[in-house]
């Protein structure tokens, strides 16, 4: 059976990826490299197939955060995007151009998560309209989720 052809890349579009092969388990990291990797509470990450993988636009620029493993970004708008280690290649699920079938399957590095991350999503929601209704004003350079033929090389500029 052939799997499906997946999409995906940077905020800004320089770099874009193709995968023809299967995925592995998506997961959660709390690791403390993780969490200042993506400036966040924890990295979304998903084992990249050995074979069917391919950089389309670009390819990553690489920080070695520890003895073996390497952390990929994109040089010009600074979306993380990997995690290298001698075991093959994750990628970050937030840069799929269709992320709705990636949901983590498990959580690794637990012990060292944020304690309140467990009750973030027990928060109230932001409702006011007017809030909505400037976010719909704003002008986007962000790259579409979806490949495209060309791209400016430095973004979308007013």
């Amino acid at each position: 059976m052939r799997q499906p052809i997946r999409t995906g890349g940077c905020q800004c579009g320089a770099v874009r990826f193709r995968i023809s092969g299967k995925l592995g388990r998506p997961s959660i990291c709390h690791c403390r490299m993780c969490q200042k990797q993506f400036g966040s509470f924890f990295s979304a990450l998903v084992t990249a197939p050995d074979e069917g993988m391919e950089w389309t636009r670009g390819e990553p620029s690489y920080f070695q955060s520890s003895v073996n493993i390497e952390r990929g970004f994109c040089k010009n708008c600074g979306t993380p995007m990997t995690y290298r280690h001698p075991g093959g290649l994750e990628l970050a699920i937030g840069t799929f151009d269709d992320r709705s079938d990636l949901a983590p399957q498990i959580q690794v590095n637990y012990d060292a998560r944020i304690p309140w991350v467990e009750t973030i999503f027990d928060q109230p929601v932001h409702t006011d309209p007017d809030f909505y209704a400037r976010q719909e004003a704003i002008i986007s350079f962000q790259h579409p989720d979806h490949d495209t033929a060309t791209w400016p090389a430095e973004g979308v500029k007013i």
